[in-house]
């Protein structure tokens, strides 16, 4: 994944704790992706805001979010923010039991179905039922083309 994410470095202007791959690299991604579930089984909310620190403590503070130590952690800086109602306890329940992991083997179940196997994706769905599945690097202006050109179809 370290070559993955300079790249995303590079094209974003972020920057990065690059030493992270050579000092304690995150043996899998899984942990923090059932974390990232495990927050947003409390709320979307807090699921992003999750999401956020763990980016934060992967990418700039070089901490391996591969680690329960750290998951927990970033879970208790998040229970700091009081109008999230976000409880550090449940989340390590969630984490510790089969919700959280439960949620994530939706989400791989999903990525079967649509055949995603080259990241960024994005799937876009219309109430009506019909879906888009985009993946690779899109510009802004593209995005907009393509989703426009979907909704329009949609209607």
């Amino acid at each position: 994944m370290g070559p993955m994410w300079m790249h995303a470095a590079s094209l974003t202007g972020t920057s990065i704790e690059n030493g992270i791959w050579v000092k304690d690299p995150p043996a899998s991604s899984y942990p923090a992706c059932i974390a990232v579930k495990c927050a947003e089984l409390q709320s979307a909310t807090a699921g992003e805001k999750y999401l956020y620190l763990l980016r934060k403590a992967c990418m700039v503070e070089g901490r391996n979010i591969a680690k329960p130590e750290v998951l927990l952690n970033v879970a208790a800086t998040l229970a700091k923010d009081k109008s999230l109602l976000f409880d550090a306890d449940v989340f390590r329940q969630h984490l510790y039991g089969n919700d959280g992991k439960e949620a994530f083997n939706k989400d791989l179940r999903e990525v079967r179905y649509y055949g995603i196997n080259r990241f960024p994706s994005l799937v876009f769905k219309s109430q009506l039922g019909k879906a888009i599945l985009l993946t690779g690097y899109n510009t802004y202006e593209s995005l907009c083309s393509i989703l426009c050109e979907f909704i329009d179809e949609n209607d």
